[in-house]
């Protein structure tokens, strides 16, 4: 199978300014989102305010990484704890979790009425580490380009076997060329610009630096030059070390230049002044300070080739290329860009956010129920390296996990729902209810040790996440009549539930039962005892709730609106004996008939797609992920689009796309499937077991 070939049939080609899909270039763990210039240009047209303002939509451009959070002051001394609430469970025993926030609020709302809550919700936040763009200005009136609307001409790829993004566009018949890459292994941008309107001081590049707002989206400021400071130090004309401090966060921004200069033109700003037709600047993002010698802009961009290659010729592959279905073209481009997209956002240290190192989105914090959702398909396509430090995070936050158990007397780790690094709760009605992110270390851990091949290392390795993850799931359980049930409070994945009165969410059922039943094959496995109360709750399990031949949602629920998780406890949950497929079917069909699809979400086309091909029923599975519905829309970029300006990429969307191709094309053992729906062909290779 060539590799390059089908990697190359769906770059990314764009002859216009296309503000809902900038092109990023990133290495999992920093990331760079430019415009049609290739650089982040017209950063202040691709805001969420200007988008609003004009009636359309549009993607912020951001310049991001996983090291790089801040917290605001807290002048007035507001505690997680202030934000409490308790909730009786069956016996009359008062729970405490912190609740007491409405994030529907608007933020001047929140701010005025609940400080405690809007500062933990919108804390730590993301910072936006600085713009890199061109300065651009009409050669003929001098008026300073800020809009596309002077801008000629667009011609530009991204190149994903790669990593660099190549743009040209003109201005007033002069032309500009653009080279951008990441290193794959440090914060680092390339940039070499080429352009006939330096001759004539029309155009500089710029690096200028701002703060954030304490709001949902949590967009860089500009408008306020004393919420943030820089210290600039030339070395000489060429080398500067600026050193950023927003609120707690200090970082260190140092940049090298061939063929210009550096002036110092404003408190936040540098502009890089051209000698010639063409220049190479090289800007390093650091969270201290650093004596690694900055590498040349051509060492990048032969590091990013060389990175790419290796990253395409490894894991597995699929091609639909001999499929006549009309639509094969299509999928094939979602699974290509969605690789390279979770590639760049979420393969770092820590889980990524929604909107990955894009833009923020939930102040930049992550989700860890989406965790699996971003990355899980990792080690089912062989590249189980790109899982495994967001894997380790878990272990980082492992005394904070303990103390969300020990609180409400249970035993091991109960994982947060909505966090930053430190693993701090974000107040809410619904995230700290959630129990459906608490099996999930035990998902990656199999599925680490099944791309691994069993390696005994694998074990020792992430043994501890298990069992801690294991313990706590065995004491949720609500025993009663000699059944083991998810007993109140407890919010459902369809998060459309009143969590103090919510009983046995029938995927919650299913996948608890499933981990448990991993975690203790984990300690077999490893030579340890197995415990009691592990092995009694996978026998006592109640049995998931029915009505009118169908699965419930919940116990005695069942809401059209959301996420259909409900189908997750077959497919997603790779076997369980507590689920019959007869029922399930019914169900499905059920759910396709009479759900609500302006509701659901990116990953819940994957979630229909993996119980289907689960029921043996191929082609409604390929359906599903071809579905014409609003959310399951990809763009020109490989973004999975949700929400305009709120949510204008969703990467769960991506990686769940990936996940189920996996489980679409393979069976459990890694094997190709032969009999495929009417219309498809596939060519697959290097896909390992899975669970």
């Amino acid at each position: 199978m060539d590799r390059r070939d089908l990697v190359d049939r769906h770059r990314v080609h764009l002859t216009a300014a296309a503000p809902e899909s900038p092109l990023s270039v990133g290495n999992g763990d920093f990331c760079f989102t430019a415009d049609c210039t290739g650089l982040q240009t017209l950063a202040d047209w691709h805001t969420r305010a200007s988008a609003r303002r004009d009636e359309r939509s549009a993607t912020p451009l951001g310049t991001q990484s996983s090291w790089a959070f801040h917290w605001a002051p807290n002048p007035d001394g507001v505690t997680l704890a202030d934000t409490e609430r308790q909730y009786p469970d069956p016996a009359g025993r008062e729970l405490s979790f912190p609740t007491a926030y409405d994030w529907r609020l608007s933020d001047e709302e929140a701010r005025r009425l609940q400080p405690a809550g809007h500062y933990f919700w919108t804390n730590p936040q993301r910072l936006h580490l600085g713009r890199v763009a061109y300065v651009l200005r009409s050669p003929d009136t001098r008026a300073p380009v800020v809009t596309p609307g002077p801008i000629d001409d667009v011609d530009q790829t991204l190149d994903l076997w790669t990593g660099i993004l190549t743009s040209a566009f003109s201005l007033e018949g002069r032309r500009t060329t653009t080279r951008t890459a990441v290193h794959p292994h440090r914060d680092v941008l390339a940039v070499h610009a080429a352009s006939g309107l330096f001759a004539g001081g029309d155009a500089r590049l710029r690096v200028s630096f701002g703060a954030v707002d304490d709001t949902f989206e949590a967009e860089e400021r500009t408008d306020d030059p004393d919420a943030h400071r820089s210290i600039v130090e030339l070395t000489d004309a060429r080398t500067v070390v600026v050193r950023r401090a927003v609120d707690d966060a200090c970082y260190v921004v140092r940049a090298h230049v061939v063929g210009a200069s550096f002036e110092h033109t404003d408190r936040h700003a540098l502009d890089v002044v051209p000698e010639g037709d063409g220049v190479h600047l090289v800007v390093e993002f650091t969270p201290g300070p650093s004596d690694e010698p900055l590498p040349s802009a051509a060492a990048v961009f032969a590091e990013s080739e060389r990175h790419w290659e290796r990253f395409w010729r490894s894991g597995a592959v699929v091609d639909f290329s001999g499929s006549s279905d009309p639509r094969a073209g299509e999928l094939e481009r979602r699974v290509v860009l969605s690789q390279y997209l979770t590639a760049i956002q979420c393969a770092g240290t820590l889980p990524p956010q929604e909107s990955g190192l894009v833009c923020n989105s939930w102040a930049g914090k992550f989700h860890l129920e989406m965790h699996w959702w971003h990355a899980a398909h990792f080690p089912m396509w062989g590249r189980p390296e790109l899982l495994e430090p967001s894997l380790e995070w878990y272990r980082s936050i492992l005394p904070v996990a303990r103390r969300n158990a020990e609180r409400n007397g249970y035993r091991g780790a109960r994982w947060p729902k909505h966090v930053g690094p430190e693993g701090v709760e974000s107040p809410n009605d619904i995230g700290p209810l959630l129990v459906w992110q608490q099996p999930h270390p035990v998902y990656f851990a199999e599925l680490v040790f099944r791309a691994r091949g069993d390696d005994p290392a694998v074990l020792e390795a992430y043994g501890d996440l298990v069992d801690e993850t294991a313990e706590f799931l065995s004491s949720l359980l609500w025993w009663r009549d000699g059944e083991a049930h998810l007993a109140p409070p407890v919010m459902p994945a369809q998060e459309r539930y009143e969590a103090a009165t919510t009983w046995d969410p029938t995927f919650e059922l299913a996948y608890v039962a499933w981990a448990l039943g991993v975690a203790c094959e984990w300690r077999r496995r490893r030579g340890l005892e197995v415990p009691d109360a592990w092995e009694r709750a996978i026998t006592g399990m109640a049995p998931l709730p029915t009505a009118d031949g169908r699965y419930e949602a919940v116990r005695g629920q069942c809401a059209v609106i959301d996420h259909p998780s409900l189908l997750g406890a077959l497919g997603f949950v790779p076997d369980s004996p507590l689920v019959d497929r007869d029922t399930m079917s019914t169900t499905l069909d059920w759910v396709l008939e009479a759900w609500d699809w302006r509701t659901t979400w990116g990953w819940d086309f994957p979630l229909i797609a993996m119980c289907a091909r689960e029921l043996g029923r191929l082609d409604l599975a390929f359906d599903t992920l071809l579905s014409p519905r609003p959310r399951n829309r990809y763009l020109a970029n490989g973004h999975n689009f949700q929400v305009p300006n709120r949510l204008p990429l969703y990467l769960p969307g991506n990686g769940g796309l990936l996940a189920a191709i996996a489980m679409l094309v393979t069976d459990k053992t890694g094997t190709v499937v032969a009999d495929l729906p009417d219309g498809w062909v596939v060519r697959a290779d290097g896909f390992p077991p899975r669970p």
